[in-house]
C-alpha cells in the first residue's frame, strides 16, 4: 500500500475509473460523430481514478499501465485543443 485510504473507497475508485474507460470506449465506437476532448478526457478520469485505487493495491503491471493511458489521453486532448484553435 503506497497510500492510506480506506479499502472501500479505493475499490469505489476503482470501479468508477473502469467504468469512464469502457464508457470512453463505447462513446468513441458507437457514436456518429464523437467528440475528442470527451473521448479523452474520460478516458484520463478513468485512468487517474483507477490510479488511485491502484495506490492502495498496488499492482506495478497495471499501475505502469494507467500512467500510459493517462498520457496518451494527455496528448490526445493537447492535439484536439491544438486542432480546435
Amino acid at each position: 500500500m503506497i497510500v492510506a485510504l480506506p479499502p472501500l473507497v479505493a475499490n469505489l475508485s476503482g470501479f468508477a475509473g473502469m467504468g469512464c474507460v469502457i464508457a470512453a470506449y463505447a462513446y468513441v465506437t458507437f457514436a456518429p460523430a464523437p467528440d475528442r476532448f470527451v473521448q479523452h478526457g474520460v478516458n484520463l478520469a478513468g485512468a487517474a481514478l483507477l490510479t488511485v485505487s491502484l495506490l492502495v493495491n498496488t499492482n506495478p503491471a497495471s499501475l505502469v499501465l494507467e500512467g500510459f493511458w493517462a498520457a496518451i489521453a494527455v496528448g490526445g486532448l493537447v492535439r484536439a485543443w491544438r486542432g480546435a484553435r
